[in-house]
C-alpha cells in the first residue's frame, strides 16, 4: 500500500542555479522589486464592521508589494489575499486565538509573502539594480582630484 507521496516543503528545495534544476526547467519568476502599481481589485469579502478600516489598510498595503505583480495575473488568488488580510486583521486584536495566528502564517506562505512562500510559489523579488546603484554613488566618498592628488615637493627641480 502506497504511503503519502510528494508534499509541499518535503525533500531538499530546489535550487534554481543548480544543473539539474536548469536540466529540469526549473527557474524563479523575478517580481520587480517596487511592487505593483496597478489599481487594487475590489476587497472580495462581506466586510466586517469592527475591521473594516484596518483590512482597508491591509489590503492596499497587500497590493503594493511585488508579490502583487502576480496575483493581477492570477485572479484565483484573490480570495487568499484577502482572507490574509482578514486574518492579520483578527490577529492585530487582543481576541486572537494561536489557532488564528497559525493561519496567518500558512495564508501568508500560499500568497508568497514569506521567504518560503515566495520559494514554493516560485517567485523571487528582482534586485532592484537602479536603486542599488544610486544607494552606492550617494555613499561614496567623493573621489578627490588630479589636483588634489599632486604633491609639491621642497626644491624639487626635477633632478
Amino acid at each position: 500500500m502506497p504511503h503519502g507521496g510528494a508534499r509541499n516543503r518535503s525533500g531538499p528545495s530546489k535550487d534554481p542555479d543548480s544543473f539539474t534544476s536548469a536540466r529540469r526547467g526549473f527557474s524563479l519568476t523575478a517580481l520587480p522589486a517596487e511592487g505593483y502599481r496597478g489599481v487594487p481589485p475590489y476587497f472580495p469579502l462581506v466586510l466586517d464592521a469592527r475591521l473594516a478600516k484596518r483590512e482597508a489598510e491591509l489590503w492596499k498595503w497587500a497590493w503594493q508589494t511585488p508579490q502583487a505583480c502576480a496575483w493581477a495575473r492570477e485572479p484565483w488568488r484573490w480570495h487568499a489575499v484577502a482572507m490574509w488580510v482578514r486574518t492579520a486583521a483578527v490577529c492585530e486584536t487582543a481576541a486572537a486565538t494561536a489557532a488564528d495566528k497559525s493561519s496567518l502564517h500558512r495564508f501568508a506562505d500560499q500568497i508568497g509573502l514569506t521567504p518560503a512562500g515566495l520559494k514554493e510559489n516560485g517567485w523571487k523579488i528582482a534586485a532592484d539594480e537602479l536603486a542599488q546603484k544610486r544607494s552606492d554613488a550617494s555613499a561614496a566618498p567623493p573621489r578627490p582630484s588630479t589636483r588634489d592628488r599632486m604633491k609639491v615637493v621642497a626644491g624639487g627641480d626635477g633632478a
